[in-house]
């Protein structure tokens, strides 16, 4: 069985990295969209630019399985996106420290040749410990997570930030659900597990 070419929407190392571990080659376009959140849900924002996303980079590969997705972190009903910067890093840990949290990674999958396309949210619950301020220095002098929603990496030394895990899929939480995808990839008649 041939498969398609599969494109990844996203320029992220992190769910490029999660995706290698489908072992199914692949290219990257980044969408490179308008991330601004509108009045909605954070879950809804991260639903919308993953599909946002992967429509994008479809309508440039045709013939492509494209693979769209975004992650918004919540908490208290604040949304927190990318930190940028060692001082808004700085905030989101705080306001975190103490706190459960809700990282929702929006997922889409559009199939060549109008086949078809999935879109879904994955959450996952985040119990973050009460970390001092020296803590929090500590770690974003180490690891400097600004290019991650929450500023924390689970799959990193920003677990010692983490109290307690809550998910149905563990990449989730990193940014790209691989459960989730290879359900989408099922369905949509690209099996990854299919002879190659």
């Amino acid at each position: 069985m041939s498969l398609p070419p599969l494109v990844l929407a996203s320029g992220s190392r992190y769910r490029r990295e999660l995706l290698e571990r489908l072992q199914w080659p692949f290219t990257v376009d980044a969408a490179d969209v308008d991330e601004t959140a509108i009045d909605e849900v954070p879950a809804d924002t991260a639903l919308r630019l993953s599909i946002l996303k992967a429509e994008t980079v479809a309508a440039r590969h045709p013939d492509a399985i494209v693979i769209g997705s975004d992650q918004v972190a919540e908490c208290e009903g604040h949304a927190f996106g990318k930190p940028g910067s060692h001082e808004a890093a700085t905030e989101q840990l705080r306001r975190l420290r103490g706190r459960v949290a809700q990282f929702h990674s929006g997922l889409c999958v559009i199939a060549p040749r109008g086949i078809g396309r999935r879109a879904e949210v994955v959450t996952t619950t985040v119990r973050f410990r009460d970390v001092s301020d020296a803590q929090i220095e500590s770690y974003l002098r180490i690891e400097q997570p600004y290019d991650c929603a929450g500023s924390a990496k689970a799959e990193s030394l920003g677990i010692a930030l983490l109290e307690r895990i809550d998910s149905d899929d563990p990449t989730a939480l990193i940014g790209l659900p691989l459960i989730a995808l290879v359900s989408m990839l099922d369905a949509l008649g690209h099996p990854v597990l299919s002879p190659r």
